[in-house]
This record gives C-alpha cells, structure tokens and sequence, in this order.
C-alpha cells in the first residue's frame, strides 16, 4: 500500500484529468508512433520502433504511478480543520524577523505545491517549521540558506 496523500477537490480533479488524458490521448498517440514505425519494415533492426516501444513502456509506467497515486489520494474537508493554528489548506501571514518582509503562503499537499502562486508543500522545510503555530509564534526554521524566524502574523481559510 501506498503512501496516503491529501488533497484539495480542485487538485484531485485535475490528476483525475491528467490520468484521463495519458489513458486516452496519451495511448492513441503511441500506438500511432508504433504503427508508424512498424509500417518502415524490418523490425530486428528499427530504432525507430524500439525507440517507440520504450517510450510505450514509460508511459504505462507513468499511468500506473498515477493510478496508484489516485488510490491513496484522500480529499480534505476543510470545515474539519482546526483553523487556530497552523495546518494543510492553512493560509498563513508571516513576516520575516530578519528584514521585515511579509509573505502569504498557502499550506498544501507535495503534489499541488506552486511556489509562484503561493502554495507551499507541508513537507519543504517552510512548510514543516509552520505546522501546529499560532498567531504571534515565532518559528526558526533551518533553510538551505541557514536559520531563518518567521513571525506568523495571520492565519484563514
């Protein structure tokens, strides 16, 4: 059994799509490349047809891990989550003791981490340092860079 997962609805639907399309789509589009270069003759000696065979095994590969995935995803109900401190689906308000600088992060599976549009994972080291604080704690927490203390300022849903 695989490791469980916990999601947003919105994350969960869109593996759903992906594995959707490399199922569809994705299997249409190699079984072409294999009949394609099947159709070029000898097959003992078309790299082609290797190549496409190969390609054909990572892709199942890929659909298996997803499904696997998609078996042990569970999906967070966010009206159970303890909103007093910090937890998955959290978004939180810290300030950066050092320089002052203010960021607003939201708190979400590996999977469904976007730096650039603020989700963090729950297990960067980020991340890990919020879990369980509150408003007004103060987390150390060690980066590549060194010791970094976060103030956390606010924390919603």
């Amino acid at each position: 059994m695989g490791k469980i997962s916990y999601y947003t609805e919105e994350g969960l639907n869109r593996l759903k799509a992906e594995l959707n399309d490399l199922k569809t789509k994705g299997r249409a589009e190699i079984a072409r490349q294999i009949a394609e270069a099947r159709d070029k003759g000898d097959l003992s000696e078309n790299a082609e047809y290797d190549a496409a065979k190969d390609a054909q095994g990572l892709h199942e590969l890929k659909i298996s891990k997803l499904e696997e995935v998609l078996a042990n995803a569970r999906i967070l109900d966010e009206s159970t989550i303890d909103s007093s401190q910090v937890s998955v689906l959290s978004n939180v308000k810290i300030k950066n003791k050092k320089n002052g600088a203010v960021m607003n992060y939201t708190l979400v599976s590996e999977e469904e981490a976007d730096l650039k549009s603020g989700r963090i994972s729950v297990s960067s080291p980020i991340g890990k340092g919020l879990l369980g604080k509150r408003v007004g704690d103060v987390a150390e927490i060690k980066v590549p860079a060194g010791m970094m203390e976060f103030e956390i300022v606010d924390i919603s849903r």
